[in-house]
């Protein structure tokens, strides 16, 4: 069974498996936000970046550890703004090719999940690779729901893929308002007529 670990801090060893996953992901094809395989130190600004916004409570990252080593990661982040920090993005869900099929996708989607509402977190969403179907059929398991697709909104070299959006909602404090589109209220505006 694999390990599920939350770094906060990176030594030598983490930052060298977690650049041989994304390397080896992408290098194999993977749809993770690269058009190359990233050298090392790219992911370890990345990384840097990323475990700065775990240590300030805004994001999380999970690794997935088998026999020693570090062989699937992903994360999440809160929203930018005040207004959207009780919502966070998934990002980066990666196995390392030799590790395909060991469940580690989906070990580290719920290891997010429950940790995201651990942190209070309302609304989970993710964008995927329209052409990514296994990825989709995985975040439909665990309850996401397709909110939107972006046509041919990803570039990879002269090829075009859908941007599918996706969202799970965790649950909202007692004594919220669910207000949706409903007219009035703050920040509204009237219909325009056509």
């Amino acid at each position: 069974m694999p390990e599920l670990r939350w770094p906060t801090e990176a030594d030598d060893t983490l930052r060298a498996e977690i650049h041989t996953v994304v390397h080896d992901v992408v290098a194999a094809g993977g749809a993770v936000g690269y058009h190359e395989p990233p050298t090392y130190a790219r992911i370890s600004t990345w990384l840097d970046t990323v475990l700065k916004q775990v240590r300030d409570g805004d994001a999380a990252f999970c690794t997935a550890v088998v026999d020693g080593a570090v062989r699937a990661v992903g994360l999440w982040r809160r929203g930018p703004t005040a207004v959207f920090q009780h919502r966070a993005e998934v990002q980066q869900i990666m196995a390392h090719p030799s590790a395909r099929g060991l469940g580690l996708g989906k070990r580290v989607m719920e290891g997010l999940v429950a940790n995201a509402q651990e942190q209070g977190i309302e609304i989970l969403m993710l964008g995927v690779r329209g052409n990514n179907h296994g990825a989709i059929e995985l975040y439909e398991g665990l309850g996401f729901r397709e909110c939107g697709r972006m046509p041919n909104a990803i570039a990879v070299g002269t090829e075009r893929w859908d941007d599918v959006w996706m969202y799970l909602p965790l649950g909202y404090p007692e004594g919220t308002t669910l207000n949706g589109a409903a007219a009035g209220g703050l920040g509204s505006s009237p219909r325009r007529n056509a």
